[in-house]
């Protein structure tokens, strides 16, 4: 991807203004944009996503680009043109927040995202996005969460979502555990997610 034209879609998904995933957000979308990225930043909640699917969108059969929403239609638009893709959100339950949830839902639908009715009976992925980097905060020790759980959020991302859509390259990082976390361990942390940033663009 040349940085200099790349487009870059980011979204943060945290109730929180001063939240660390927005800290997160804030640091990825000034490192993107330093480097040249054309960065199109969303912060889900703040702008009230509806992430509740309507009747008519469960239709995957008669399915079409368009939605009766304008926010919903706006994302629509927007993820199609994207070279790549940053998602920001906590690890709650081991999903990702309702408001994501329901982005996922009511944007990466048939017609902009992916196609049916392959001849291997596989959906098509149909974004441009590549590549992208998921960025991922949690209050889980990582031992717990691998013993008890596995990774549920790599297997949402990795597996079950980006894939699908036309991203092959998927990175993710957990930063962990949060709430207890000095100042000093946290300003390594946003050093750290800007290198990746910049490496999913370089």
């Amino acid at each position: 991807m040349d940085s200099t034209r790349g487009r870059v879609g980011v979204y943060v998904a945290h109730p929180r203004p001063d939240s660390f995933n927005h800290a997160l957000f804030a640091a990825v979308t000034d490192e993107l944009r330093g480097l040249g990225c054309e960065v199109v930043a969303h912060d889900l909640y703040a702008e009230g996503f509806p992430p509740l699917l309507s009747a008519a969108e469960t239709d995957t059969v008669g399915a079409t680009a368009g939605a009766a929403d304008p926010l919903v239609a706006r994302h629509r638009a927007e993820v199609a043109g994207f070279d790549a893709l940053v998602l920001v959100h906590p690890n709650w339950w081991g999903m990702p927040p309702a408001v994501l949830t329901g982005w996922v839902q009511r944007v990466l639908v048939p017609g902009v995202a992916y196609k049916l009715g392959t001849a291997d009976g596989e959906p098509a992925g149909l974004l441009k996005a590549g590549r992208a980097l998921v960025l991922n905060t949690s209050d889980t020790p990582a031992d717990r969460e691998e013993r008890e759980f596995g990774d549920p959020l790599q297997r949402v991302w990795a597996a079950c979502v980006l894939p699908y859509v036309g991203v092959t390259d998927v990175r993710r990082k957990v930063f962990r555990t949060v709430t207890d976390s000095a100042a000093e361990t946290r300003e390594e942390w946003l050093r750290e997610a800007r290198g990746l940033a910049a490496a999913l663009v370089g």
